[in-house]
C-alpha cells in the first residue's frame, strides 16, 4: 500500500471568519475525525510548518503579501473583499500553515520520504489571484506549491488538478503565461466565480477547463473527465501533481449543484494517481479546498485519501 502522509495543524482551527460563515473550523474537525478512524491507522501525521514570505512571493505580489500582513487583526474581523473573505486574529497563522503544508509536502515527495501527501488544512486557497483575495481564500497554497516545486526542486513540469465545484480562477490566473505549470479544473458552470470556460487555454494549452452543468451526475462526470481532463494531463507529462481537493461537488453540499458521490472522488483520485505513477514517480500533494456539508466533506475526503493510499 502507498505511504501517505497527512500535514495538519491546530492553528488552522483559529481562522474564524464568523459564526454563520460556511468556511468554519468544524470543516477541519470533520476531516480529521474521518481520517482518525481505525481504517486509517497506517497514515503518518506531521505538524504543518509555517510558510515563508519567500514562498508566498512565488505567486503573490509583494504589495499583496505586505497588505495581508499589515491588515491581519489582533481582534475583531477584517474583510478582504466584498464580504465573504474575512480575516480574524488567527487567520494569518492558519493560512501560513496551509502554504507551509503544501511546500513541505512537495519536499517530502521529491525527497522520497513518502509516496504522497494530503494537507488537512484550511481555509481554501484556489480563488486567490496574485494580488487579490476572494472566495474565502487568502493565499493560494496549491499554486504556491507548484511554483515552489519548479523553483526549489527544478522540476520541469508541474500540474494542478482541481475538482472543487468552483473554478480555481486564482490558480488559472497564476499559471496562464507559465508553460511549465499546467492547470486543469472540472467545475460547475455557470457558477461562481464566473471563469473556467473551455476557450481559456493558457499560453501553450496549459489550461484545460471542463465546465459541468448544474445537476451533472456520475456517468456524465466520468465520461467528461476521461475524454477531456485525463488525456490532457497525461500529454503534459507532469513530474509532480498537486490536487486542489474540493468536496463541494458532493450531492449533499448546500452550496454546490453537482451530484458527485464518494465513489466519484475515489475514482478521480485513482485516475490521477495512475498518471502520477506513469509520469512523476507517483508524486502527489493534495490540499483541501471546499466542501460545506460536514457529512459529505468527511466521507468524500475519506474516499480521496483511500485512493491516495491505493485502496
Amino acid at each position: 500500500m502507498t505511504n501517505t502522509l497527512i500535514y495538519t495543524s491546530d492553528a488552522c482551527y483559529e481562522h474564524r471568519p464568523g459564526p454563520s460563515h460556511p468556511e468554519s473550523p468544524e470543516r477541519l474537525r470533520a476531516v480529521r475525525r474521518a481520517l482518525k478512524a481505525p481504517e486509517f491507522d497506517d497514515l503518518s501525521w506531521r505538524e504543518a510548518p509555517l510558510g515563508t514570505k519567500e514562498q508566498l512571493l512565488l505567486i503573490h505580489t509583494s504589495e499583496y503579501v505586505e497588505r495581508i500582513y499589515r491588515v491581519a487583526p489582533q481582534k475583531g474581523y477584517v474583510p478582504l473583499d466584498a464580504g465573504d473573505t474575512i480575516m480574524s486574529p488567527g487567520s494569518l497563522e492558519a493560512v501560513l500553515r496551509c502554504v507551509g503544508a503544501t511546500c513541505a509536502g512537495v519536499d517530502a515527495v521529491v525527497k522520497k520520504e513518502v509516496d504522497n501527501v494530503f494537507c488537512a488544512t484550511r481555509p481554501c486557497g484556489h480563488h486567490t489571484e496574485p494580488d487579490r483575495a476572494m472566495g474565502f481564500s487568502i493565499f493560494n497554497q496549491a499554486a504556491i506549491a507548484a511554483a515552489y516545486a519548479v523553483d526549489k526542486h527544478k522540476l520541469e513540469r508541474v500540474a494542478v488538478v482541481d475538482f472543487d465545484v468552483h473554478h480555481g480562477n486564482g490558480t488559472q490566473d497564476s499559471f496562464y503565461y507559465r508553460p511549465e505549470l499546467f492547470f486543469t479544473s472540472c467545475h460547475q458552470s455557470p457558477f461562481y466565480p464566473g471563469s473556467g470556460a473551455k476557450y481559456e487555454t493558457g499560453v501553450s494549452n496549459n489550461i484545460v477547463n471542463v465546465p459541468l452543468a448544474r445537476g451533472t451526475d456520475s456517468p456524465t462526470f466520468r465520461a467528461r473527465i476521461e475524454a477531456e481532463m485525463l488525456p490532457a494531463l497525461r500529454r503534459f507529462n507532469p513530474s509532480l501533481i498537486i490536487i486542489s481537493a474540493g468536496f463541494d461537488a458532493h450531492f449533499k453540499d448546500p452550496l454546490g449543484g453537482l451530484n458527485f458521490t464518494d465513489d466519484d472522488f475515489h475514482w478521480i483520485t485513482q485516475e490521477v494517481k495512475k498518471i502520477a505513477d506513469e509520469c512523476g514517480e507517483g508524486r502527489i500533494v493534495s490540499t483541501l479546498e471546499g466542501g460545506y456539508s460536514l457529512e459529505g466533506l468527511a466521507s468524500g475526503c475519506a474516499a480521496h485519501v483511500r485512493a491516495l493510499q491505493g485502496r
